[in-house]
């Protein structure tokens, strides 16, 4: 097994999250972002990964493989995984109910299969939030896992359907059988690179160096021994957040490529979807059993 664990992925929005953003929902150059992030930063980047041989995980909306289906296309023909990320993009939380929430995860099912052939093994949330449902509809609709969470850092954790009363204790509930991979704002592009609103974007130099100095902890923090039980046991799973239209534009897929070619130097690390980052996971794990 690997002593690290890279995950790049990239969430493919295009134009669906300014459908549902309020007093930007009908803002044509706010929306021409998103047309910059399928016809511009998506070949970008999939030509990075090409030079670079880096398999990735692509969260795609129902919405933009209806609207851009030819890069779509594109990152199944590159062997990409492709991860469900709703139809429309809408926030869990906004759903008026399960009802609704549960046919637009079916609708985003519906558009991954008619354009890979198969249902997506994982999930992650617009906005990186659940609804009161959420966790109870990706058990209904059999995810293996979701990468929105943040109770841990680098190792994978079991969802849980928890109880958050106002006037009672927290209280954590049973294990749903999903896995969550852990998310960060941290190691996402969007908060510190796009703007939005009254935030504009930060030193960019800055940003690369933050992500290689976690990487870089990671993988002091969390390497894999031998018959080892302890928490950081089976190493460090780095999940890097991309968007095609912020790190798509330039210089970034410069400076994404150096940090790239700076993790895979590092002896031992394997870059991988986050399907087979889970299944080499779980098949070192039975190898100590």
């Amino acid at each position: 097994m690997a002593r690290a664990t890279v995950c790049l992925t990239v969430d493919f929005d295009a134009v669906s999250p300014w459908l549902h953003a309020g007093e930007f929902a009908d803002a044509p150059v706010q929306r021409s972002r998103g047309r910059f992030g399928a016809e511009v930063g998506a070949p970008r980047l999939l030509d990075l990964f090409d030079r670079l041989d880096v398999p990735t995980t692509w969260f795609v909306p129902g919405h933009t493989i209806e609207s851009f289906p030819d890069p779509c296309e594109r990152v199944v023909d590159a062997g990409h995984e492709i991860g469900h990320h709703g139809w429309s993009h809408t926030p869990p939380s906004e759903y008026e109910s399960r009802e609704a929430e549960r046919a637009d995860i079916a609708r985003g099912i519906d558009s991954i299969e008619a354009l890979t052939g198969s249902r997506p093994a994982g999930y992650r949330s617009p906005s990186w939030e659940f609804s009161a449902d959420t966790v109870w509809l990706l058990s209904e609709f059999d995810f293996e896992w979701s990468s929105s969470g943040m109770a841990r850092e680098f190792e994978p954790y079991e969802l849980t359907e928890d109880h958050a009363p106002l006037d009672e204790p927290y209280e954590v509930g049973d294990p749903m059988g999903i896995t969550e991979v852990p998310v960060s704002w941290q190691r996402d592009d969007y908060p510190a690179l796009a703007f939005s609103g009254n935030r504009a974007f930060s030193d960019e130099v800055a940003v690369f160096d933050h992500w290689r100095r976690q990487f870089d902890w990671m993988y002091e923090h969390y390497p894999r021994s031998p018959g080892s039980r302890t928490e950081s046991d089976g190493g460090g799973i780095y999940v890097l957040t991309l968007h095609p239209q912020v790190s798509g534009r330039s210089p970034r897929p410069s400076m994404l490529r150096e940090l790239i070619e700076y993790m895979a130097a590092k002896p031992g690390v394997e870059f991988a979807t986050v399907s087979d980052a889970l299944a080499a996971r779980q098949r070192a794990d039975g190898d100590d059993a």
